[in-house]
């Protein structure tokens, strides 16, 4: 797809919006111990992107962090995060299981393990997401509509944590739907990701993100699946070009089409996973 005409587009306007989460987070520290974690964790993944863009943006170096030194830093951040939800948090580490109502899963000494697999995944699902007009933004929302009404739900004081993101992307959405006017880079992308992951590790609620993140995770995959592939075959594709939603756009899809079609997707999914709960 020919993405130059978006070529000098403002990137990082991922500040935008976590600016706005911060502020209302911070506000509501008192009514959930739950939301600084989440916070802090949004926020270092966002501080890891937002490192990433300057280097390209303003330092013009084109690749940004190296491979080596985003998965270091991701890794920290992660490693943080957990410490506290295993020691400090006093939230158990057991899993809710999709329509199974009661039921928990208790993966001993591989949760933590796995649970660093899940924040990496999605953090990095989200930001190979973010390749089009509105459409990680657009996903994002809906997954936090999902996260507030389950913590509504489930009594967890994490649901400001929640409104406060749809609040403040529905805001950035105004610029960022096509034709974007901003993009959210990096900044934003990653910061969601840590949003997202912190919501299901402080919900309880991992094993529910192959739903409400399925687009997520279709991106990341087809990423993975597209590599081996290419590298078995010695050159051949399964894709046009990934992440998929670039496949659809080389099959001639529109970019308004595949965020109106990613959208609904998660909505439906978002439903079903309510009623999972």
């Amino acid at each position: 797809p020919s993405h130059q005409k978006k070529a000098g587009t403002p990137t990082m306007g991922g500040v935008m919006f976590l600016a706005a989460f911060t502020a209302v987070s911070l506000l509501f520290r008192k009514e959930g111990a739950e939301v600084v974690p989440v916070l802090f964790l949004t926020l270092g993944f966002g501080l890891i992107g937002f490192l990433d863009d300057y280097l390209k943006v303003v330092l013009h170096r084109s690749d940004g962090l190296y491979p080596k030194q985003k998965m270091a830093l991701q890794a920290v951040i992660t490693a943080v995060f957990l410490r506290y939800l295993a020691r400090f948090s006093g939230i158990s580490l057991r899993m809710r299981i999709p329509f199974l109502p009661g039921k928990e899963l208790d993966a001993g000494i591989f949760t933590i393990p796995f649970l660093a697999f899940v924040i990496l995944g999605t953090v990095n699902g989200v930001n190979f997401t973010d390749g089009l007009d509105g459409l990680a933004a657009s996903v994002t929302i809906l997954n936090a509509v999902f996260f507030s009404v389950a913590s509504i739900g489930l009594g967890n004081g994490v649901s400001p944590s929640a409104l406060a993101v749809i609040g403040s992307l529905l805001g950035f959405l105004v610029f960022n739907v096509f034709p974007a006017r901003v993009f959210m880079g990096d900044t934003g992308s990653l910061a969601l990701g840590g949003f997202v992951s912190g919501m299901a590790c402080f919900l309880r609620l991992p094993l529910f993100l192959p739903l409400v993140g399925f687009i997520y995770m279709m991106e990341i995959l087809s990423v993975i699946l597209q590599v081996s592939f290419f590298k078995l075959t010695k050159g051949k594709r399964i894709f046009k070009m990934t992440p998929i939603h670039h496949h659809f756009e080389l099959m001639g899809w529109s970019e308004t089409q595949i965020v109106t079609v990613f959208a609904t997707i998660t909505a439906i999914l978002c439903l079903i996973a309510l009623m999972g709960l």
